[in-house]
């Protein structure tokens, strides 16, 4: 997928997006997440029995919506973006852990991910649609 560079810069820097998963029921789940950008990838790191690992391991498609809001609207700026997620164990989950670790420095001190009860949720992105770029 292309990104312009003023996309990637907005990614890179997010602090928090919001991630839909479906339930196995059809259901929608969103939650707020703090998300990496890597190399046209999104990752993220959770506890292992959360409602959204178990939505994604009966149907994989997410959505992740990242936004900027301003009371000045001319300003307001996003992307949305529709892909498949997995989930990462072992060796590549402590490296997203790193990774994590050294984007958001509050991970391993207030809610750490550890081998035992944690996983990595890794995103291929499909589609995106931008705005205020």
């Amino acid at each position: 997928m292309k990104w312009t560079q003023a996309e990637r810069e907005f990614l890179e820097t997010a602090r928090v997006a919001r991630l839909a998963t479906i339930a196995p029921d059809g259901a929608p789940h969103a939650v707020p997440i703090c998300p990496l950008f890597e190399k046209g990838h999104f990752f993220l790191g959770t506890d292992r029995e959360t409602v959204k690992v178990r939505n994604l391991r009966a149907n994989a498609r997410v959505a992740l919506v990242f936004d900027d809001y301003t009371e000045d609207w001319r300003h307001l700026r996003g992307v949305l973006v529709e892909g498949e997620a997995r989930v990462v164990t072992g060796r590549a989950f402590r490296s997203v852990r790193t990774r994590l670790y050294r984007k958001f420095s509050q991970y391993e001190a207030i809610a750490p991910l550890t081998d035992r009860e944690a996983v990595a949720i890794e995103i291929t992105p499909r589609r995106k649609v931008s705005w205020g770029f």
